[in-house]
């Protein structure tokens, strides 16, 4: 292996060379106390990928910090952090204020996933690290190499990737809270919950900026309904615990209910310590349904919900543009496709027409009844398919109050249990006629045309870039997924792409079902990891959920379905 002084001399001949030229610096360089290495060189313009290795031998974390697939991915994400917060302290700025920096890493964002942007093994910590290489007109300008090469990395790895010259407590901590979340959610199932909410977690959040946590009130309990459960690290946790079945949740939109939905919604993932979040912890099959117009709807049967017009095949709906109720009816029937356990919904975000109907306005003659509202199919959904129902709201709710199990109310961000009393108020079920049964066709399942999965542009092969968390480029297709709320930032967005794109030249020779398809690559990710999904290495991938994988799928406007049945 060549060493850090020939690397050195590499980089003083490139100066003013072709920006081809720097394919020299492919390899392996031994740096000492860690090995740089360098798989291929990206065209000029874009980031090129440098992976920066230390022996165990020098980072020297403790076994204890990385001993179980929990405690592992807790400490990657905290080195991250540690990696991204030292890239940013090396920034300049200039004449505008604006930084100006030629290394780069995926940081993450408040939620804890499996990523690969850092890699913690028993024999080394592995940074996967961009950079930007310079140049002037194609011709290579290696004054800033040196820098880059020989300061600004040894700085990073010295303050980022060496145990002691972390702080011992804050990385304890977060391992450990990781752990003790994870904890939480291995306990709820057994004991008959989907969601546990910890006494003064800190829920509201302002759009897509996270909320000071000074600035908002802690969610509060009343005494009686405290749960407290054993953890690894912290003895136990306090806090409320949702049951299975249906619960409704009354309040209006500023008592705090629509931050408690949400906050259990983004529970599936664990937070990071004072998020205020740390302990809103919900099981991971559970998916927030939201209203969506204009999506695209590929062969889902919406007999349930909709009654046929005009001669129109409701059990196959293909639409590019759906309405806001029928989309929320094709959303909910695409989770329940694969695999959901928990639906969530709130009136805040869902169409009116699809939570619930209004049994007064029946006795005017208002003809035909076309909707089947989810009040009505709720009981199925709960007693026969065992789907657990959270539903939110305050004008909307009242029919599903005769079949809720659980009746709580938001007030000022506390909560209370008026099961007794929403149940004396004498609200009568819904009289709604049920077209179809969804249990009849929630096993139904849809066959995808291997061609309508594409991600190829013009000369591009793959063309797959995620714009936001909530747009995805795959092929000439936008995925619009600003309706999928539990995506956790951009590089999950992007991470589906590339699983879009490997499950059609993988698994796609021929037409399979979307269910067989997910389930293949939860297999594939589980066993081979999320390096997997790409030729080269990369530090940008975050693994996602089946069901923002189906989400996407399912939105994806060339999608094509050549059948479906049982």
């Amino acid at each position: 292996m060549r060493d850090k002084k020939e690397f050195y001399n590499i980089t003083q001949e490139l100066d003013g060379r072709r920006y081809d030229e720097y394919q020299n610096l492919i390899g392996d360089f031994d740096y000492s106390r860690y090995v740089l290495k360098i798989n291929s060189i990206a065209p000029e313009g874009e980031q090129t990928l440098i992976v920066v290795r230390v022996p165990q031998i020098v980072a020297a974390f403790p076994p204890h910090y990385f001993n179980s697939p929990v405690r592992r991915t807790a400490l990657e994400d905290f080195l991250t952090r540690k990696v991204a917060s030292s890239i940013e302290g090396l920034a300049s700025y200039d004449g505008s204020g604006i930084s100006r920096r030629r290394l780069f890493i995926a940081a993450p964002e408040q939620k804890i996933l499996p990523r690969t942007s850092l890699v913690v093994t028993e024999e080394y910590v592995e940074a996967r690290i961009y950079v930007e290489l310079a140049s002037t007109k194609g011709r290579i300008d290696s004054s800033s190499l040196h820098g880059i090469f020989f300061e600004d990395l040894t700085q990073i790895v010295n303050n980022s990737l060496i145990y002691c010259n972390l702080p011992e407590k804050e990385a304890s901590r977060f391992v450990d809270v990781m752990e003790d979340a994870d904890q939480v959610r291995q306990i709820l199932s057994t004991r008959g919950f989907v969601s546990f909410v910890a006494e003064d977690s800190i829920l509201p959040r302002e759009g897509d900026t996270e909320f000071p946590a000074t600035q908002a009130k802690g969610f509060g309990i009343s005494e009686e309904l405290v749960l407290e459960v054993e953890v690894p690290n912290q003895n136990s946790v306090k806090g409320y615990g949702i049951p299975t079945g249906l619960t409704v949740i009354l309040g209006d939109d500023y008592s705090g209910r629509i931050d408690f939905m949400n906050a259990i919604a983004g529970g599936i993932y664990n937070h990071i310590p004072d998020d205020g979040r740390e302990f809103t912890v919900t099981v991971p099959d559970a998916v927030k349904i939201t209203a969506e117009a204009s999506r695209s709807v590929q062969r889902v049967d919406l007999s349930p919900f909709i009654q046929a017009a005009n001669g129109a095949d409701i059990s196959r709906y293909s639409t590019g543009k759906a309405a806001a109720c029928a989309g929320q009816a094709a959303s909910t029937m695409e989770a329940l496709e694969v695999g959901a356990r928990v639906l969530l919904f709130d009136e805040a975000d869902s169409s009116i027409s699809f939570l619930s109907g209004d049994n007064r306005l029946r006795s005017i003659g208002q003809g035909t009844e076309r909707i089947s509202p989810l009040s009505a199919h709720v009981k199925e959904l709960v007693d026969q398919l065992g789907v657990s129902v959270i539903v939110g709201g305050n004008s909307t709710v009242a029919e599903f109050i005769p079949h809720a199990d659980l009746v709580l109310r938001m007030d000022n961000f506390e909560i209370s249990d008026v099961t007794a009393e929403a149940k004396a108020a004498g609200i009568q079920a819904t009289s709604s006629v049920i077209n179809t049964s969804i249990v009849d066709v929630a096993d139904k399942a849809r066959w995808v045309v291997p061609t309508s999965m594409d991600a190829s542009s013009g000369k591009e092969d793959e063309c797959i870039q995620a714009c936001s968390r909530n747009s995805l480029s795959f092929g000439t297709s936008c995925i619009n997924l600003e309706a999928v709320t539990q995506l956790a930032d951009i590089h999950q967005t992007e991470t589906i792409g590339r699983i879009l794109h490997y499950a059609k030249s993988r698994y796609m020779d021929e037409g399979r079902p979307v269910r067989e398809i997910l389930d293949l690559i939860d297999r594939d990710l589980s066993s081979e990891g999320l390096e997997c999904l790409t030729r080269e290495l990369s530090g940008k991938l975050a693994r996602p959920r089946r069901y923002e994988i189906a989400a996407a799928l399912n939105r994806l406007q060339t999608l094509r379905i050549s059948h479906a049945g049982a």
